[in-house]
């Protein structure tokens, strides 16, 4: 949401951002006001906003029901991960700020984008197809913190890479599970996925390696790393055509 802002030229506009807001570089030096899901009424009052933007992820509970007591109002978009979470996000950045042409604009150009992504993808598809192969087996591994995990279906991660034509070798299970040797072995990725901050927390690439089972999987032994950033890669804002493209050529 913060990244649309930006966008839509509406930066003057914003008193404070949450801590997962980091693109553009302008936005780590606004005012912080917390993890998204940990939020503080008291700071956000603080900075009279008339407006707070958002997704459904954001609390806890109780803070969003203070905001609205004291009568701020609330835009939250549903955070499905879909181009139609996106597409919500920037309508609702739109309204509070007053730039709905700019809005309607930026939607146009990044439905036409994202075709030509879905284009490249269903080519790619009918050619694996026709030569009888298989989309690639791909996991991916976070680790910003605590121990490694994997995500399964219903993150942002499992939408991304089907949407990039890829098979998400973890898909048999929900959310994000500690990574285990056993699973991961089982899985067999032909290509491991993370964020830049994954293995600046591992010690680099060959630590990232060291964790549980990954050594043992097809995407070790060809060294198939794909490292991207993180909000770029699973916050769904208007960076999504430009990584999904990236993320479909670099699993292909």
């Amino acid at each position: 949401m913060t990244e649309l802002l930006w966008r839509l030229g509406a930066q003057d506009l914003v008193v404070g951002t949450d801590t997962t807001s980091t693109h553009p570089e302008a936005a780590l030096r606004t005012t912080k006001v917390g993890y998204m899901r940990q939020l503080s009424a008291e700071g956000l009052l603080a900075l009279r906003p008339t407006v707070v933007l958002g997704t459904d992820e954001a609390g806890p509970p109780a803070v969003l029901q203070q905001l609205t007591q004291a009568g701020v109002p609330l835009l939250l978009a549903k955070a499905d991960h879909s181009v139609a979470e996106l597409m919500n996000k920037l309508s609702l950045a739109g309204q509070a700020s007053g730039r709905q042409p700019q809005a309607l604009a930026l939607k146009a150009e990044l439905t036409e984008r994202l075709g030509q992504v879905a284009q490249a993808v269903a080519a790619q598809a009918a050619d694996r197809k026709a030569r009888g192969a298989r989309a690639p087996r791909v996991l991916f591994v976070m680790c910003h913190g605590g121990r490694p995990q994997s995500a399964g279906s219903g993150t942002a991660a499992h939408a991304m890479l089907l949407l990039a034509g890829a098979h998400n070798a973890m898909a048999t299970g929900a959310g994000y599970k500690a990574l285990s040797a056993e699973s991961v072995v089982q899985a067999q990725p032909d290509i491991i996925v993370t964020t830049h901050d994954s293995i600046v927390v591992s010690g680099g690439e060959d630590g990232f390696w060291r964790h549980p089972g990954l050594a043992l999987t097809p995407a070790a032994r060809q060294r198939r790393l794909v490292t991207m950033d993180a909000m770029a890669l699973l916050g769904f804002g208007p960076r999504l055509p430009e990584v999904l493209m990236a993320l479909h050529r670099a699993v292909s």
